[in-house]
C-alpha cells in the first residue's frame, strides 16, 4: 500500500481541517468528500501535488490539535504572537546548530542566570499566569529570602549535629542541644561566611555539579527530604511563618500570579517560649496572612489549602488525617478544599493502601492526588494513576508515567481531570534529564488538560512560576507552540482550579483584563506591564 493510502483513513475522520500557515489568517476547510477525492488520486496515481497537500493538511491539523491550537487570534494577539515567536525560533535555531545552549536540554540549577537573560522568559514574565495550582507550602518561597532575611532574625539559635546544622527560635534554649545564637556566632568575623555557605548548602539543592551529586531519584530525594528537615523549625515559628508565605506570595504577584492553591501538611507552629498549635491554628494563620495580603493587593484573588499529609503512615494514623480534614472543612469551608498525600512515591504507600478508607471520605471531599511521578512502569507507584482517577481524583499531580496507561489517559480526557505538570521538579528530582523527552509533550500535542506548576521552587534556587512556564514552553512543548498555548495554559489554571462558579468568573474577568493590557505593553515595546 503506498504510504499516502494509509493517510486516508485518518483524515476521513475530519469534517474539517483548518490551515494557519506563517500566522496569516489565511484558512481553509476542506469537505470529507474532498479528502475522499484527495486520497483516491493519491492512492491510484500518486501524484506529488497532492501529497504535498495532504502533508499540508496534516501538519495543520497538528497545530490545531495542540494545546491552544484551537483559540483564535484576538485583537493585538498577532503581533504579539510574532515578538514571541520571533524570539523562540531565534533561541531554537541558535540550539539547533549548537546544542549545548539549548537550555531546557540543561540541568536548571546551572542554568538561573541564563534563562533569565533570555528574551522569551522576559516577556513570559511580563504575561498574566493566572494561578498556581501545585505548590507546597514550605517549599515555595525563595532560598535567599530563608538565608538573607529569615537566618538573620532575633532569637534564632543553632547547633550541629552529626554535621548538620539544626534551627530553632527561643527565648530559653532547652538543654537537648549545645544551642549557640546566630547572631553572636555571626559577629565572630571568622565564621560568618562559613556558616552563611554552610546554611545555603543545608536549604537548597543547587550545586555545580548536579548530574554527579545526584546520581539518581533516590539520591535527589534525600537531599530534598533534608531541606524540609532543616527548614520546617526555621519557618514554623508563628511570626516567621507569617512573614515567609506573605513574602512567598509576593514573590508569585510580583511574576503575574494572582491566585494560588497551596499543599500543606499543616506543620505545628510554636511560640518562643515552646507553646505549639495544632492543625486549625495553622489554617487560622493561612487565613489571616491570604486575607492581608488581599487588602494590600486588591487585585489578587485568593489562597486556598489543600490538606496534603505525608503518605509514610499507618492505617490508624491516615484515620487522623481523615478526622483532621473534615475539621478542617467544617471549620474552614471554601478555603480547604481538599486531600492529598505527599512524599517520594516509590518509598511511600500507594494510593491502593488507602483505598479503603478514602472511599469512605464524604463525597464533598475533593482529592487532588499526586499520582505517577516515577519512571517505572507497572509497579505499584505507577498504578496510583489507576486508583487516583477510580477515586474521582480532580487534578493529578504530575502524571509523570501517565502516557504509559492509555485507558487511563482516555478517562483524563473524557472527564476533564488537569495534570499539573511541574517541569523542574521533575528535572531536579531526576525523573528526565533532558526536558525535550519529558513525556507532557505527548499531552501538550493532544491538548490534554495540563496546568504548569512550580512545585517547591525555593529549595532549587527557583522563584515563583515564569522558570517553570518557560522550560515548558522552550522544551516541552512544539517548537510551533505558540502565544495561544500559553494562554490556554494561564486560562487552564482558572477554569481547573478548586475556586467556586462565581470566584471563578471573577478570576476570568479580571485575567482578561490583565491579558489585554499585557498584549498592548508587548506590542507597543512597553518594558512595564500594568499589574
Amino acid at each position: 500500500m503506498p504510504i499516502s493510502a494509509s493517510i486516508c483513513p485518518l483524515l476521513h475522520s475530519y469534517t474539517y481541517i483548518v490551515i494557519e500557515q506563517s500566522f496569516h489568517e489565511r484558512k481553509m476547510k476542506v469537505l470529507s468528500t474532498e479528502i475522499s477525492f484527495l486520497c483516491m488520486l493519491l492512492t491510484a496515481t500518486a501524484q506529488p501535488i497532492m501529497y504535498w497537500e495532504l502533508r499540508g493538511l496534516l501538519l495543520a491539523d497538528e497545530q490545531r490539535t495542540n494545546l491552544g491550537g484551537s483559540l483564535n487570534f484576538e485583537i493585538g494577539e498577532r503581533a504579539a504572537n510574532d515578538i514571541l515567536m520571533s524570539a523562540k525560533q531565534k533561541e531554537i535555531n541558535e540550539a539547533f546548530a549548537e546544542l549545548t545552549t539549548f537550555l531546557p536540554a540543561r540541568n536548571f540549577m546551572n542554568l538561573v542566570e541564563n534563562i533569565t537573560e533570555s528574551e522569551v522568559f522576559k516577556i513570559i514574565e511580563k504575561m498574566p499566569k493566572g494561578g498556581v495550582l501545585h505548590c507546597h507550602d514550605t517549599g515555595m518561597t525563595s532560598e535567599d529570602y530563608i538565608l538573607k532575611n529569615i537566618t538573620y532574625r532575633d532569637n534564632l539559635y543553632v547547633c550541629e549535629i552529626n554535621g548538620s546544622l539544626s534551627f530553632r527560635f527561643f527565648d530559653s534554649p532547652n538543654d537537648h542541644c549545645n544551642w549557640e545564637l546566630l547572631s553572636a556566632l555571626r559577629e565572630k568575623m571568622i565564621h560568618a561566611e562559613n556558616i552563611d555557605r554552610r546554611i545555603h548548602q543545608q536549604i537548597s539543592m543547587k550545586v555545580d555539579n548536579p548530574e554527579d551529586v545526584y546520581a539518581n531519584s533516590s539520591v535527589a530525594w534525600l537531599k530534598f527530604q533534608s531541606i524540609f528537615a532543616t527548614n520546617n523549625p526555621l519557618l514554623t515559628y508563628r511570626p516567621i511563618f507569617f512573614d515567609y508565605v506573605y513574602q512567598g506570595l509576593q514573590e508569585l504577584y510580583d511574576d503575574n500570579v494572582f491566585y494560588v492553591e497551596l499543599r500543606t501538611t499543616l506543620p505545628h507552629l510554636y511560640e518562643l517560649n515552646g507553646t505549639e498549635y495544632g492543625p486549625l491554628e495553622t489554617i487560622r494563620a493561612y487565613k489571616e496572612i491570604a486575607d492581608r495580603f488581599i487588602a494590600d493587593h486588591p487585585d489578587f484573588i485568593g489562597l486556598k489549602v489543600i490538606y496534603a499529609p505525608p503518605r509514610f503512615v499507618n492505617l490508624t494514623r491516615f484515620d487522623e488525617y481523615g478526622r483532621i480534614l473534615k475539621e478542617a472543612i467544617r471549620n474552614y469551608p471554601g478555603f480547604v478544599i481538599g486531600f492529598d498525600l505527599v512524599g517520594e512515591e516509590d518509598a511511600g504507600h500507594p494510593l491502593s493502601y488507602f483505598a479503603d478508607k478514602l472511599r469512605t471520605f464524604h463525597s464533598d471531599i475533593k482529592f487532588f492526588f499526586h499520582a505517577g511521578e516515577t519512571n517505572w512502569y507497572g509497579t505499584s507507584t505507577d498504578n496510583n494513576l489507576l486508583d487516583a482517577v477510580l477515586l474521582n481524583t480532580k487534578r493529578i499531580g504530575h502524571g509523570f508515567a501517565l502516557t504509559k496507561h492509555p485507558r487511563v489517559l482516555d478517562i483524563v480526557k473524557k472527564r476533564k481531570i488537569a495534570i499539573e505538570v511541574n517541569p523542574i521538579s521533575n528535572q531536579v528530582l531526576r525523573l528526565v534529564t533532558d526536558l525535550r523527552n519529558h513525556p507532557a509533550s505527548a499531552l501538550f500535542a493532544e491538548n490534554v488538560p495540563v496546568v504548569v506548576s512550580n512545585d517547591d521552587p525555593g529549595t532549587w534556587s527557583a522563584r515563583a512560576l515564569s522558570y517553570d512556564f518557560y522550560e515548558a514552553f522552550m522544551g516541552i512543548m512544539s517548537a510551533n507552540a505558540d502565544l495561544r498555548s500559553l494562554k490556554q495554559l494561564a486560562l487552564n489554571s482558572i477554569v481547573f482550579s478548586g475556586m467556586d462558579y462565581t470566584e471563578r468568573a471573577r478570576a476570568l474577568t479580571l485575567w482578561k483584563k490583565k491579558w489585554a493590557n499585557f498584549i498592548g505593553d508587548l506590542v507597543a515595546g512597553n518594558t512595564v506591564i500594568c499589574a
